[in-house]
């Protein structure tokens, strides 16, 4: 929670001795004008109301102390400084606030109940700094909660409002995600409007699974993703973009919730594939990387096959032991011509070498036979296809795979180049 900073100063009206407060008219601690300095980010009005403070009420040196105290602890500001001064007119303050950075958007998963503009104005009327992005610190997030719990309140809405801190790799906090629990929101259908044959009946197809699922706009984005986005890229709109899903209740009951969901489709323009390079291959000449690639000159450029390839030159550079290559697709796009040249630099990296194998789940005996079969020695260049290939013969000479499911975990050593095996054996169940 952020500290905020108090600034007092006060400046008596001039008469011909020095006056103190208790030899001021009433009239004088009548708050008769506020003014706000030193944000970028909000207006004055949003920041008085978020303070808490009224025009034309009686205050003192405490209100404004609460109100600084107010504004501080939301988070949206590194420092809150005030000072005033009295007259026989009133009471005049200054606010002046520096704004905090790392602000990150706030999600609504569920709330399906107001459109995204309803939400964000509702929200604001209630929560004066919230324009649909949050402090990391401070405690705006939980004003945004009790204001969205109050609004289902108002509209007879069952359900309990929580949120939780969406985190990258590193720990960095990336969004806030916002979700109402108790009532069950199901899909009934999924429409994608803007998308015209022949792409519509294909998303639709992808879509109908979801059909009875939960509504989560976090699961819908995965999938637009991993289902319709390829729908696109798979015939050459490389710049094909989805809008974020928007729901309508079509049915609403105290147990269940039934909504429609739209998707905007914007395709944008086809691109063909003019042309097509490869460097930085040193342990495989082009000729034999090639092939794996499909993309064909002339014909629409397959951005989701693209992908596809590059896990398969991966895998090929693997069985060589380089587990750390990186091929790293970079594209030129003319969009006078409706076309792309894309750019394939290989970075090798170092050989890797076959570490320690360690084999789970079955019984001493199978698995020292396993272990003496395994050829792979410590110090030889790894095979990434190997353990499969393993398996396989192994299934072969003792029937593994009848009773076991097998998995192959692979743990790089980045310092020592070297690849830790585990094979790991669960039984099936029968």
């Amino acid at each position: 929670m952020l500290v905020p900073c108090f600034c007092l100063s006060s400046a008596l009206a001039q008469t011909t001795r020095k006056l103190s407060p208790k030899d001021l008219p009433a009239s004088a601690f009548k708050l008769i004008s506020i003014k706000t300095a030193g944000t970028q980010r909000y207006k004055p009005e949003e920041i008085i109301a978020q303070s808490g403070l009224q025009l034309g009420r009686t205050v003192s040196d405490d209100d404004f102390k609460k109100a600084a105290r107010r504004l501080g602890e939301t988070g949206a500001f590194r420092d809150v400084l005030y000072s005033f001064q009295y007259s026989a007119d009133g009471t005049k303050l200054d606010l002046q606030v520096q704004d905090v950075e790392g602000f990150v958007p706030a999600r609504f998963d569920n709330v399906v109940w107001f459109s995204d503009q309803e939400l964000l104005d509702q929200l604001h009327a209630q929560v004066p700094l919230f324009h649909g992005q949050l402090p990391i610190a401070g405690d705006l997030a939980d004003q945004v909660s009790s204001g969205l719990q109050s609004l289902l309140i108002a509209h007879s809405l069952a359900g309990r409002v929580d949120y939780l801190r969406a985190a990258h790799e590193d720990g960095s906090i990336e969004a806030f995600v916002f979700t109402v629990a108790g009532p069950e929101i199901h899909i009934r259908n999924i429409a994608f409007a803007g998308a015209q044959a022949p792409e519509l009946p294909l998303l639709e197809a992808a879509a109908r699974r979801l059909q009875g699922a939960d509504f989560l706009r976090s699961m819908l984005r995965s999938q637009e993703d991993k289902n319709f986005l390829p729908v696109y890229l798979e015939r050459g709109y490389l710049k094909a973009a989805f809008g974020d899903a928007q729901a309508k209740v079509v049915q609403d009951s105290p147990q269940e919730t039934m909504v429609e969901v739209t998707f905007r489709v914007e395709p944008g323009r086809q691109y063909k594939l003019a042309a097509l390079e490869i460097s930085g291959n040193r342990s495989f000449p082009t000729d034999v990387l090639r092939p794996l690639i499909h993309a064909q000159i002339n014909q629409p450029a397959n951005g989701a096959q693209l992908e596809t390839d590059i896990a398969a030159l991966k895998k090929l550079y693997g069985s060589r032991g380089f587990m750390a290559a990186g091929i790293e697709p970079d594209r030129e796009i003319d969009d006078a011509n409706s076309s792309v040249k894309y750019l394939l630099e290989i970075h090798e990296g170092d050989i890797y070498k076959m570490g320690d194998l360690e084999i789970r789940g079955l019984d001493s005996r199978t698995a020292a036979r396993l272990q003496d079969e395994w050829k792979l020695r410590g110090g030889d260049p790894y095979d990434s296809g190997y353990g499969r290939r393993f398996l396989e013969q192994a299934d072969k000479d003792i029937s593994l795979m009848g009773d076991w499911n097998a998995s192959i975990r692979e743990s790089l050593n980045h310092e020592e180049k070297t690849v830790d095996v585990t094979l790991r054996f669960d039984p099936k169940p029968r």
